[in-house]
């Protein structure tokens, strides 16, 4: 008689190696035992209970949830099963039913990753760092990442991390190759081909009422466990998975934050950069949170519809808008969304939550909604005279926030303006062409 574990072992990769429905679980149980006993169909069904309504589970979780199943325990015991084929871990690509349609590349094992990013082995596990060396090793060339501490209201802080050419041109071909194939949420506008802040904030006009709330620490809350999962689901084994999630995530190391000294809120930021996460600068990080976000999105949408309102979400910004309907539940709505932000792992910056009514300014991602998509008219008068004074008295006297490249920042938000108002956005990048630079 085979031992249990064996059998277990081998039950869990046929499981995970095809797709979790009753009748392909006990056909692949039957192959392996040589028999189609009565025992394999419950088991597949509460297989299924546990594991079909998250990511792809790994094969080490299905392995003790069978170990411990007492049915198996007890099918075990009472008869001399034997193994007829030995099946070991999975290796082809298994995505779930709905990730089937996905045109992503196909990568079977840690050789094909490497070949795939063009990269050799060592330099592949170089790169992910599963060991988080970035977070132990000392200051220098030997990191992957540039970091710029930056000071936030209310002592919070946020942590810029941008990869150097070598990792980011790996991160770049994850984010085209892969991560584009993969379609986010309709109700997420950041980061997405043909939508812009424009279109997150176009739905929301001329609407009784706006609510605007922040998730707090939204790329650093993004854990490496949840990064893995998409790529778990969209059907890469889990050692490829793993290494996916390595080249997309980070420790940031405690000296790059010896210039700063946060208060309570800021030492629970450093934290979560302290951790494997998401970080802020790296190409495939926008992509990956609005994946990551997907079952987020579909909650909200479907409480913003039961409510008479309309959901869009860019990046951290959550905007919900509705009719006199709306007006009236908008301050109990806020806390049922409050709650389901906090069930899908993330957290709401209270501070940043506003209630605007018709009566005040209606403003989303800093445009004005209230009857149009608008840019401010004292933000626009401030760019207009720091174009004019940069004429008068030169670009550098007007530079007083340090950009390193001013010329790109004031051209961004000429372009911005022009996206918004061509007519306004023409008379700026006229005056733009009179500075001598």
């Amino acid at each position: 008689m085979c031992s249990y574990v064996s059998i277990a072992r081998n039950l869990a990769a046929s499981f995970v190696a095809g797709q979790f429905e009753s009748d392909a679980i006990v056909e692949r149980g039957a192959q392996l035992l040589g028999r189609r006993w009565r025992w394999l169909r419950p088991l597949a069904i509460r297989v299924i209970e546990k594991f079909s309504k998250g990511p792809r589970p790994s094969h080490a979780s299905v392995v003790q949830f069978i170990l411990r199943d007492h049915g198996f325990i007890r099918a075990y015991e009472k008869h001399n099963l034997q193994l007829i084929d030995l099946i070991g871990e999975a290796t082809e690509m298994s995505p779930i039913k709905k990730a089937q349609p996905w045109t992503v590349p196909i990568i079977n094992n840690i050789a094909e990753l490497a070949d795939w990013l063009g990269i050799t082995m060592g330099h592949l596990e170089w790169f992910a760092d599963l060991n988080s060396l970035e977070y132990k090793c000392n200051r220098g060339r030997l990191r992957h990442y540039h970091y710029r501490p930056l000071a936030k209201r209310f002592g919070s802080v946020r942590l810029i991390e941008a990869p150097k050419a070598r990792l980011k041109e790996i991160q770049r071909k994850i984010l085209s190759g892969l991560l584009d194939q993969i379609p986010a949420h309709e109700a997420a506008h950041g980061f997405q081909r043909k939508r812009s802040v424009k279109t997150f904030a176009a739905c929301h006009v001329g609407k009784s009422v706006v609510l605007r709330m922040d998730l707090h620490d939204f790329f650093p809350s993004i854990t490496l466990s949840r990064v893995r999962a998409v790529f778990r689901s969209t059907g890469y084994h889990e050692s490829v998975s793993d290494l996916l999630a390595g080249l997309c995530t980070n420790c940031a190391p405690l000296d790059v934050w010896e210039n700063l000294v946060p208060s309570g809120p800021g030492r629970q930021s450093i934290m979560l950069y302290s951790q494997p996460h998401l970080p802020q600068g790296a190409p495939t990080s926008p992509a990956l949170a609005n994946l990551i976000a997907y079952r987020l999105d579909c909650r909200l949408s479907a409480l913003a519809h039961s409510a008479g309102a309309v959901y869009t979400r860019y990046a951290d910004d959550c905007a919900f808008s509705g009719g006199p309907e709306f007006f009236r539940i908008v301050k109990r709505f806020a806390c049922h969304v409050g709650a389901v932000v906090m069930d899908e792992g993330f957290s709401v910056n209270f501070r940043k939550t506003r209630i605007m009514r018709e009566g005040v300014r209606q403003k989303l991602a800093g445009l004005v909604v209230n009857e149009k998509t608008n840019f401010p008219r004292a933000d626009y008068d401030r760019l207009k005279a720091t174009l004019v004074n940069s004429i008068k008295h030169g670009p550098e006297s007007q530079n007083r926030t340090q950009h390193r490249d001013f010329r790109a920042h004031l051209l961004g938000r000429i372009s911005f303006i022009e996206m918004l108002n061509p007519n306004r956005g023409r008379k700026l990048r006229q005056l733009f062409q009179g500075i001598a630079w």
